[in-house]
């Protein structure tokens, strides 16, 4: 049978030795006034009615010159060209495939816009496309980047790189898209033995560091052999590592990932994430990154 942690009930944490330097944020729910002077220009998540500046969505104000907009506090993934990001495929449809990216709309893969395995480079014909389901199909996780938006919003994607496709063994983790961090690479082997994708569409994928690249496959073969006790513990430990960053709310990159993974080192993989545990190694972490940026 296996044991059962009891735990007693706790005085939750105070709000106010978080609150951001500088002072209040200016908070609003939707329906909440903002201002009624009518000098200010309507910015994302605001609209006017009866001359009054109206938050739409709960967030955060946000003022630029005369330019008012409200941050939301919890939203969907909003694309943009050039991010990286990690999915699922939902749909196989005409020289087309639909992904699950956390955004409000189905992102889409065009056909033309993916490699054909080995990297080969020419059009595609109509034999392509009746062999769509054998390079992805409904399931299958991809990485992949935002090459354009729709006008309705909607993401196109593409996988013209051989550092793109189909995903193999490994872990999801979805997180906030706030809490991903921008940077110039999102592909990251760690140390540890274990590599991140850090998708900015929040979607976090955790593989083994494979041993060498495989450029003939074109990204659409994956490698299904059982991964050794060693590579799942530290998969494991990475995984409630960005739980825990994410429990409080720290931005997630390699540095942050990599100095929290070292910290949990000194307790056991299923403690990590026991309140107690979780704040001791996500502040030593915090400290670390602070004596860095000093």
């Amino acid at each position: 049978m296996a044991a059962v942690t009891m735990r007693l009930p706790a005085v939750r944490a105070s709000l106010a030795s978080s609150a951001p330097r500088g002072g209040e944020k200016h908070l609003v729910a939707p329906g909440d006034t903002i201002t009624t002077d009518t000098g200010y220009m309507r910015g994302h998540g605001t609209f006017v009615e009866d001359d009054k500046l109206i938050a739409s969505v709960a967030g955060v104000v946000e003022r630029v010159n005369k330019l008012v907009c409200v941050r939301a506090l919890k939203a969907r993934y909003n694309g943009e060209i050039g991010d990286i990001v990690v999915g699922r495929i939902t749909e196989v449809q005409q020289k087309r495939w639909k992904v699950e990216t956390n955004s409000r709309l189905d992102s889409v893969l065009l056909l033309s816009s993916i490699n054909l395995p080995g990297g080969e480079l020419r059009r595609k014909s109509a034999e392509d496309e009746l062999a769509m389901r054998d390079y992805l199909q409904e399931g299958d996780l991809i990485s992949a980047e935002v090459q354009s938006i729709f006008s309705d919003g909607a993401v196109s994607l593409h996988t013209r790189s051989l550092k793109y496709g189909k995903l193999a063994q490994g872990v999801l983790v979805q997180v906030s898209p706030s809490l991903v961090k921008r940077q110039k690479t999102h592909f990251h082997d760690l140390p540890c033995g274990a590599s991140v994708i850090l998708g900015n569409n929040g979607f976090i994928w955790i593989y083994p560091t494979p041993e060498q690249k495989d450029d003939e496959a074109g990204g659409y073969t994956a490698n299904l052999e059982p991964v050794p006790l060693s590579d799942r513990e530290v998969i494991s430990r990475l995984r409630n590592c960005i739980v825990a960053l994410v429990t409080h709310k720290m931005m997630l990159f390699d540095t942050s990932i990599l100095y929290c993974y070292e910290a949990s080192l000194a307790h056991q993989i299923k403690d990590i994430l026991k309140p107690e545990v979780t704040e001791e190694i996500v502040l030593e972490a915090r400290q670390r990154l602070l004596d860095l940026e000093g």
